[in-house]
């Protein structure tokens, strides 16, 4: 259960401030406590609990309560000290603690889904519990009766959710790879479109409300930045991770988006550059280059007596090339390309040596990443998953030394 304290050096990499163990299972979520040397954590172990920093350096649980069913997801409210923990059964039940953080009381359950829930946000200024679930649905709930508001159904597993609270557009991304926006009202809601780019099933998601921007993380290891407010659709792919993108953070005030993965890797996008889009790819039945057919053009290969080769892609053009026009690999940062991917030829010689410069940095968190939280205005992380750690790094030699945003999490 004890924590392992480091100092803070000077450096560019995240400090490992923390070390948390204790936790039986995986642990499904991780909050910082605003303005508090402490840390919630909700478990598959059943468990929650409350952690606080002591004289000593080291966190030590002040609550432990143990729930009926695996904890799967949690949102807390700090100003009224709200929490609210989804779990496997399909059930969010809701607790208050008290103001020396030593004592939770439980408030109601609101039978919110069927199966297991995977994700809880709430709107304390509209009193709506949101959550997503593996029933396949999206459901927002009255906090004052309990009573069930609305429902909206999906195709897949609902797997991750984000909310824009002036506007109350819901994002919801699920196991098909799609995010879906939607409109809520008291007792109903509407499609306003959705959005598509991912090869895999949407992990995470991350809303910035300022600049409008949506960002997903996939588990085919690539981040993807809509542009919601400019009405582009998909603007930005970032490839940079080798594992499930399970967590994201834009940080606003520094335009960076701080990402975690599967196999513990973090890495810190600078978006305060100019970057360009990645093209979509072409199809064509012949290589755009040299010409000779692909190998399902019958046609063009009877009627020249070759072989038919096999289509790529040139990941800067987009154009439909085969292995001999595509012989040669390169990065291409600024169009979120960070290790090197198949280029056509003619590009690969197009490309400048400054041009293969990083726009990101990769850290080793050397644990798997499911969850991840951030205390901007800290400049603290925290980090956890099936290893049963929960760790605490500071963030300021990448981020920034100054994060003094005003910024006050929901």
């Amino acid at each position: 259960m004890a924590a392992e304290i480091h100092s803070r050096p000077q450096s560019s990499r995240p400090v490992l401030l923390s070390k948390i163990e204790g936790h039986q299972d995986v642990v499904s979520a991780a909050l910082l406590i605003p303005k508090e040397d402490g840390i919630i954590t909700a478990s598959e172990d059943r468990t929650i609990r409350v952690w606080l920093k002591r004289d000593s350096g080291q966190y030590w649980p002040s609550i432990y309560h143990t729930m009926s069913s695996p904890c799967s997801a949690m949102a807390y409210h700090h100003d009224s000290r709200r929490i609210f923990v989804g779990q496997d059964n399909g059930a969010i039940m809701e607790f208050h603690i008290s103001e020396d953080f030593n004592k939770m009381s439980f408030v109601k359950t609101y039978p919110a889904h069927q199966n297991r829930v995977s994700s809880v946000i709430f709107c304390f200024e509209a009193e709506w519990v949101i959550s997503t679930g593996h029933d396949k649905c999206v459901s927002w709930m009255c906090t004052r009766s309990g009573n069930m508001l609305g429902r909206h159904y999906f195709t897949s597993w609902a797997s991750c959710l984000q909310y824009d609270f002036e506007t109350q557009h819901a994002f919801v991304g699920d196991y098909s790879g799609q995010i879906t926006l939607l409109k809520l009202e008291q007792n109903t809601c509407s499609v306003i479109t959705t959005l598509k780019g991912h090869e895999g099933s949407i992990a995470s998601l991350w809303w910035d409300p300022a600049q409008r921007l949506l960002f997903s993380g996939a588990s085919d290891h690539s981040i993807i930045m809509w542009d919601i407010g400019g009405r582009k659709g998909r603007t930005l792919l970032l490839q940079g991770h080798h594992d499930k993108v399970q967590a994201l953070c834009y940080i606003q005030f520094t335009r960076q988006l701080v990402s975690c993965s599967a196999d513990g890797g973090i890495a810190v996008w600078n978006m305060d550059v100019t970057r360009e889009e990645a093209p979509q790819w072409l199809e064509s039945d012949s290589c755009q280059k040299c010409e000779q057919p692909f190998f399902w053009n019958i046609k063009q290969m009877w009627d020249t007596k070759t072989l038919g080769l096999r289509q790529h892609h040139c990941r800067k053009c987009g154009q439909a090339v085969c292995g001999k026009c595509s012989t040669k690999r390169s990065s291409y940062p600024i169009m979120g390309f960070e290790f090197q991917v198949r280029v056509c030829d003619s590009c690969f010689d197009s490309i400048k040596d400054e041009d293969r410069t990083s726009l990101a940095t990769f850290h080793e968190g050397k644990h798997n990443i499911s969850h991840m939280a951030m205390d901007i205005s800290r400049g603290l992380m925290v980090t956890c998953g099936s290893d049963r750690v929960v760790k605490i790094w500071d963030m300021t030699p990448v981020v920034g030394c100054s994060l003094a945003t005003g910024f006050s999490p929901r």
